[in-house]
């Protein structure tokens, strides 16, 4: 079951497309007997062998149940529902990237999270890397205004600390690893020099590889006479960004919007693969997101998939 996407294919385009989702489909049938299921669905598994659950699923007199609409996943013991499209379902230790949406006061931001409510960051709930704050003390009506438009371009990054009762989240960020499964969202793709964040909520933070990050703003209104503004001794100066790094970025974003328009499981190896093969290809930056490169990523992928089953099988 792969998304249905509008593209402007040719014949011969939509004739391989569809030849590559009916592959994949026959794939996941194979491996995933009645992949496709809705909620009390009972998920087959050999309960001789030791099993895990994962997302989507729970046992119930001794059988397995999907809790969501969507289809079986199997990663060695790990069984699964991958939903088709849903929205975040947060948990508290959660590992988020959000972007800021408003600034309600100079205490704390409101973030969007692809969840029906947003998060709330206090800014006392925020610290540099080694610990030290950096402090903006606003004297101007007109800095307060422009420190505004700039927050609200924010990326943020940080963990679901609570859930109130009334549905909202409650985030800190109080350093750059958080978590007992931080090493899941935490990614660095050492040939291309850059960051990756991949957030339990969907979103997906792409950036230049950095030892020592960046501080992270903090405002204080006790003071209403003078701006001070401190910083980290051992934060590195900025430089400018190269070329080749931007470009990589750019690629890294292609690819990731790709996969997503696909339907495909967005991973660090699956993203990784799609821009290794528009580089194999000759695939301009640009070019990725027009029809020929959606298809040669369904394509590739159903060989990927069919390589992983013929291997499997096997052992």
């Amino acid at each position: 079951m792969m998304r249905k996407i509008q593209l402007p294919f040719t014949q011969t385009q939509k004739v391989r497309y569809e030849r590559a989702i009916e592959r994949l489909q026959s794939l996941s049938s194979t491996v995933n007997s009645d992949a496709s299921v809705i909620v009390t669905d009972t998920i087959p598994v050999n309960h001789e062998d030791a099993f895990l659950k994962g997302h989507g699923t729970s046992e119930v007199d001794g059988e397995l149940l999907a809790t969501v609409c969507g289809v079986v996943e199997r990663v060695d013991k790990l069984v699964y529902v991958r939903t088709l499209r849903a929205r975040y379902k947060p948990e508290v230790g959660d590992i988020v990237v959000g972007r800021v949406i408003e600034v309600c006061c100079s205490k704390r931001w409101r973030v969007e999270l692809n969840f029906t409510q947003d998060g709330v960051l206090m800014l006392s709930s925020m610290n540099m890397p080694d610990g030290s704050q950096v402090l903006f003390v606003i004297s101007s009506p007109d800095f307060e205004c422009m420190l505004v438009y700039v927050i609200l371009s924010f990326s943020v990054l940080a963990e679901l600390r609570t859930i109130q009762h009334d549905g909202s989240l409650q985030l800190h960020a109080r350093s750059h690893k958080y978590g007992k499964r931080s090493k899941h969202h935490f990614h660095y793709i050492e040939s291309l020099g850059i960051d990756l964040i991949i957030g339990c909520n969907g979103f997906i933070w792409v950036g230049e590889h950095v030892e020592v990050r960046d501080p992270v703003m903090m405002i204080d209104d006790q003071k209403d006479d003078e701006m001070i503004i401190s910083s980290s001794s051992t934060t590195k100066e900025r430089s400018h960004t190269p070329l080749e790094t931007r470009q990589n970025i750019c690629r890294i974003g292609n690819a990731i919007r790709v996969l997503s328009n696909l339907g495909f499981t967005v991973t660090v190896e699956v993203i990784t693969e799609t821009v290794n093969l528009s580089n194999s290809k000759n695939v301009d930056i640009y070019d990725m997101l027009e029809s020929e490169f959606h298809v040669m990523v369904a394509e590739s992928e159903a060989e990927r998939r069919r390589q992983r089953e013929k291997v499997n099988s096997h052992q």
